[in-house]
């Protein structure tokens, strides 16, 4: 019997195995696909999942196969100067093609343990008070103490648990691939560049080995997304859009997506979760998807880790889905937005010059960057310091960087004082007595994931809010 099986193995769910691990616990990741994907869904990681792969020691992988880019036209297009001062170590966007991010993350999961295997399908599932039954689609039954379905929009589990996912189906189908092209390089950029100052849907941009990507609109919504387009649609439309198809011809991969926008109504139910798209889905506006999946990942590791060793207090595994659906909410609301504000009409092109004219005030600049980079999050722990709630930045200490000491998935008491203790609780929380220039309290409580659970001076008020994140003292 598995602690957790995972269906799914895409960023999502190797994210999770890794998080799962990291605290010794049993899992199977179950993945449809007999080979990974070789076409590209996302093509960049925001500054929240570069400050989990820094938290978790993966950063320097993800550096050498991705490009550093200046955080400014990432809502709905928009070009602005990056705002100053923005509260982090990592103030870049990291271009990354997602096969790679897949391919790292899985790798990662299996180096700490993790079972995968590949061309296992989920077909049925079962659960009783003790654990969960997985039955494949070849026959075999599998048993976990917990499953999660991180399978994607079309989640198998989500629909074998019955759980709603309401939202707005797809209104736009949008052609996509990596294609050879003909055109001399200088004629594609041009063409395209005075095309997107009208037409935000339409682009072509090298990808490396003489391939483009190309993304054009669809002629009409496809009845079945999961059939890839023709070339000779995506040379239709691109004649339609742009006046030419730029000679485009030996394609990689060639796929289609929608707008359709989506959230699940409950993200537990009984012994089974779900996270990543199986969760959520959402137009690729701005590159958050892949991110919010991880994101969802890092939180959901170290909650269920604790409700599987025993010691999570009452309640923790359901801040899951009390914290990550409001996010995912969040999200798919400034999507919208973005979806509306790229529309050829009028009045959306209007509203668009509007927005434009706003982001030339910092404070809007700086707002919509942190809500595109998920640094603006703040969980509901209740009154008290601004921090609270809030992930916190890598800042450096005597004993080097905060993110460098939080690699093994634990609490952390940060401690200016010296005079603290977490005595009862020091097999879950780590304590650590340093001083940063960059931190101006006595004292911070960090959850496994970052967000500061505490912050203070006074031992008596730490001892009252450690068992709401960390159980019972032991010993």
């Amino acid at each position: 019997m598995y602690d957790v099986i995972i269906a799914g193995g895409g960023p999502t769910g190797s994210m999770l195995a890794g998080e799962l691990r990291l605290h010794g616990v049993h899992v199977l990741v179950l993945e449809k696909e007999a080979e990974p994907a070789k076409y590209v869904r996302g093509l960049g990681m925001h500054v929240r999942s570069i400050e989990i792969m820094d938290q978790r020691g993966l950063l320097e992988r993800f550096l050498a196969h991705g490009q550093e880019y200046p955080l400014h036209g990432f809502f709905a297009g928009i070009a602005k100067p990056s705002p100053d001062g923005l509260d982090t170590a990592h103030s870049y966007v990291l271009g990354i093609p997602q096969t790679i991010t897949d391919r790292l993350l899985a790798e990662h999961a299996t180096e700490v343990g993790t079972k995968i295997r590949r061309g296992c399908e989920l077909v049925g599932l079962s659960q009783d008070d003790h654990g969960v039954t997985a039955e494949l689609a070849d026959g075999t039954r599998l048993r976990a103490r917990y499953l999660v379905g991180c399978d994607g929009g079309r989640s198998t589990v989500r629909k074998l648990l019955g759980v709603a996912f309401p939202g707005e189906p797809s209104t736009i189908d949008m052609l996509l691939g990596e294609l050879e092209v003909t055109a001399p390089p200088e004629t594609v950029a041009e063409v395209v560049a005075e095309i997107r100052k009208t037409n935000r849907l339409v682009g072509a941009g090298p990808v490396g080995d003489g391939l483009y990507h190309v993304v054009v609109p669809a002629a009409a919504v496809a009845e079945d997304r999961s059939v890839p387009p023709t070339i000779d649609e995506i040379r239709q439309q691109l004649r339609v859009f742009v006046g030419t198809d730029f000679g485009v011809h030996s394609p990689r991969w060639l796929s289609r997506f929608g707008n359709a926008t989506r959230l699940a109504e409950r993200y537990r139910v009984g012994r089974v979760l779900l996270a990543g798209d199986a969760a959520h889905i959402h137009p690729p506006m701005g590159g958050q998807g892949l991110n919010l999946g991880v994101q969802d990942a890092f939180n959901l590791g170290w909650k269920l880790a604790a409700e599987l060793a025993g010691w999570a207090p009452e309640g923790l595994l359901d801040s899951y889905q009390a914290e990550r659906h409001p996010v995912a909410a969040a999200v798919l609301d400034n999507t919208r937005v973005q979806m509306e504000l790229l529309s050829t009409e009028p009045g959306p092109q209007a509203v668009r010059r509007l927005v434009s004219e706003l982001m030339d005030f910092e404070e809007v600049n700086r707002y919509l960057i942190e809500k595109m980079t998920a640094i603006d999050i703040r969980y509901d722990f209740g009154e008290g310091h601004d921090l609270l709630g809030r992930r916190l930045r890598d800042v450096t200490v005597k004993q080097g960087r905060l993110y460098e000491l939080m690699r093994g998935g634990r609490g952390l008491l940060l401690d200016q004082t010296g005079l603290l203790s977490v005595a009862g609780w020091a097999d879950r929380v780590d304590h650590v007595v340093d001083a940063s220039e960059k931190l101006d309290v006595p004292a911070v409580l960090l959850r496994p994931d970052g967000h500061v659970a505490w912050v203070g001076d006074d031992q008596q008020d730490l001892l009252s809010r450690l068992p709401r994140w960390f159980g019972a003292a032991v010993g």
